[in-house]
Parts: structure tokens; sequence; C-alpha cells
């Protein structure tokens, strides 16, 4: 695709070129320290681990393709984003969507402009006939621009943004389509009776038992299982692929302990899950986004000896046939109380639940019961092409 260039009266032209090899691949990851290193919030990615998952390894691509762009002031770049077409949400939705994602930008309308049109260009030559965004890269990863809740830095795969990022795609036409909400919830919740009532008239039909180690295969294909199951009339879903499960589940095997895992069983079949992530931004904080020498050495150290004091819930689900049901609210509480203990014994002080889809009021009820409140907002644009 040819360059884009904008000019203006006061600034000298932005060029927007493709990203086409290992240099300017490079040059897009790092792009983030341009806009967010003045932010005491904003927590560096970690370099090798953003260079993996843009990578043709992540087997998001198996189902999806995508491009990617940098913007240049001179030669200097000041902005980038990625265009992205999953046939997995076209063959679900047949809605001619695509997508955006990986912004990040100088506070500049000009920047932004140039940005947009050439990923809607870019779409557009492709068929679709929406764009929704961001989605780094999709909604199984990161998603949603955080429009509330900057004052708190990101937990680990939740993104963070610039509070002018908003205000920017709005001028460019962009409408939210969905919020979705960060919950946070003290570690130390005192479950309300009515959850304990609930609870115990359930507890002959439902167990709940960690991951077991020794089985990690048949427990990884009933986490996808159900949480395949649970998700698949919420809005945008689109399934886990086996390879994307499985890849996920190397980051379980090696960062998440066994009983940090749990899986609840109503009369002897699985029925609900849930997966708490340690927050390993806490550990990075500092590394500004390199392993090497020896930052791998102070992670794997402090992840041992300082375990983080917060971690997040990225995966929970109840099946639907249980949802909206008093079994429904008693698996969830139960499989987010059995990991409250083991939490604790770890020095986890404070929980963040995401995301949560701003309609989902079952489970925002479930949470705000327990004392969890929402703490972070994000949204997803969309826009006619």
């Amino acid at each position: 695709m040819p360059a884009v260039e904008a000019t203006s009266d006061h600034e000298d032209r932005i060029r927007v070129i493709p990203v086409t090899n290992r240099r300017l691949r490079r040059e897009f990851v790092r792009l983030p320290w341009l806009t967010n290193s003045m932010d005491p919030m904003w927590i560096p990615p970690l370099l090798l681990e953003r260079q993996e998952h843009l990578s043709q390894r992540n087997p998001y691509f198996a189902h999806a393709h995508a491009t990617f762009w940098l913007a240049y002031r001179h030669q200097t770049p000041v902005g980038r984003i990625s265009a992205q077409i999953d046939t997995l949400h076209l063959e679900r939705y047949q809605d001619l969507t695509g997508f955006f994602g990986m912004i990040e930008a100088q506070d500049d309308a000009e920047v932004f402009e140039a940005l947009f049109t050439t990923a809607e260009t870019w779409l557009r030559a492709q068929g679709m006939r929406h764009v929704r965004g961001p989605f780094n890269l999709s909604i199984n990863e990161e998603c949603g621009l955080l429009v509330d809740g900057f004052e708190y830095p990101p937990m680990v795969m939740m993104g963070h943004a610039p509070q002018y990022y908003a205000t920017r795609l709005e001028g460019l036409g962009y409408c939210k389509v969905k919020d979705t909400l960060a919950y946070r919830i003290d570690a130390t919740f005192t479950p309300p009776p009515v959850m304990k009532l609930i609870a115990a008239r359930t507890a002959e039909r439902i167990t709940v038992r960690p991951l077991q180690r020794e089985n990690f295969a048949r427990d990884i294909s009933i986490l996808k299982d159900i949480f395949n199951d649970a998700w698949s009339d919420n809005w945008g879903y689109i399934p886990f692929t086996e390879a994307e499960f499985s890849h996920l589940a190397q980051s379980l095997k090696y960062l998440v302990a066994d009983d940090l895992v749990q899986i609840a069983e109503v009369d002897g079949v699985p029925a609900a899950m849930i997966v708490v992530f340690p927050n390993v931004n806490e550990a990075i904080r500092d590394l500004n986004g390199r392993l090497f020498p020896f930052g791998w050495i102070k992670l794997l150290w402090r992840l041992k000896a300082t375990y983080p004091k917060t971690a997040r819930i990225p995966l929970m689900g109840v099946r639907k046939r249980y949802q909206r049901s008093l079994l429904g609210t008693a698996l969830a509480f139960m499989v987010i109380d059995a990991v409250r203990d083991p939490g604790l014994k770890r020095g986890i002080q404070e929980v963040e639940l995401s995301w949560i889809l701003e309609d989902n009021h079952g489970m925002r009820n479930i949470l705000q019961s327990l004392g969890g409140t929402p703490y972070k907002q994000y949204r997803i644009y969309q826009k006619d092409l």
C-alpha cells in the first residue's frame, strides 16, 4: 500500500508507511515509549513478548490477517496503528466488520487522521463496511480504549492509554458501541449471608477442585470448553481456537499455581471455572521492557521471593445452562471464593476482574455483593466506512 502523506500549514508532512521488515517492526513495538513514557501509571511491556505477539507464531493469525503502519514526521516515528480482518468474526456475524488496534500516537489531530485514514482505506479495499476497535489484536486479548481510571496502572494483559485518545477518535467520527468495566475487590472480602445460603443450598451438587497438573491437557481442554460455552451469547464473542487456548495454557503452566485455577462440577460434570493471573506488571515495572541481560533474573526472583500483591482474573465462566439461575449464582460465587484462600496465602491483597460487559448485570450484581467496585472503564468504538 502506498504511503499516505498529510500536510498542514504549520507542520511538515506526515508519512504513513506499512511495517514490512524487522527494523520497522522494532520501531512499531517501541512506539508506546514515545506516547506514554511521561505517564507515571504506564508500565512498559516486555519487548520480547510484544514481538512474539505480532509475529506469525501467534495462533490468531491462523484465522485473521492484519497490516501494521507507522506514521513519521521527518525521520521520527510519531504514531502507529493496525487493521485486521478476522474470518471467525465474519463467519459468525456476517456483518462486514473489520478492526483497528495497536493505536499509539502523539496528541496531534493530523497524526490521528493520517493513521486512521490509512487503516480505513485498507479495510474498505478488503470489502469491509464497518470498523471497530481498538483490539490488540482480538477481543480475546487486550481490547477497548481506557476512558476512565487513568490514575491506576494497568493490570497484566490490560491496556492503558493517554486521556486525549478518546477525544481524537471521536473527532474522527468514531462512536461508542460498547463499554467494558474492570472491577477490583479486596481479597479479604467477607461473603454476604445470602451467598453463603445459596452455596449451602446447592453444596450437595457442586464440588470445586483445583487444576490437576498431572492431567494438565485434560483440564486445559475443560477450561476452554467451559469458557467458549459460557461466553458464546456475549456481545462480540469469538471462540478461542484449540491453538489459541494451548498458547495461553503455556502462560498458565509457568506463571499460575494450580490452586489459582479452579473448576466447579455439578453432579460430577464440569460447569464453571476461574483463572487468577498474578499481576506480572508489578514485577516488570522498572525493567523498561527488557529481559536481557539481567531483567529475567529480576523477574523470576520477584515472582518467587516477593509474590505480586495484586492479581487479575482474566478467565471466568459458568455454562449457559446454569446462567440466570440459583445454581449459576452459586457456581460463580463458589469459584471466586475457592481462589481466595490460595491468593491470600501468597500475599495477594487485591484482585481485578476484567473485563465485564457494562450490561452483564448478573455478574456485576454478584461482584458488587462481594464488595467489588468498578474502577476502570474501557470503550469499544465503531464507525461506518
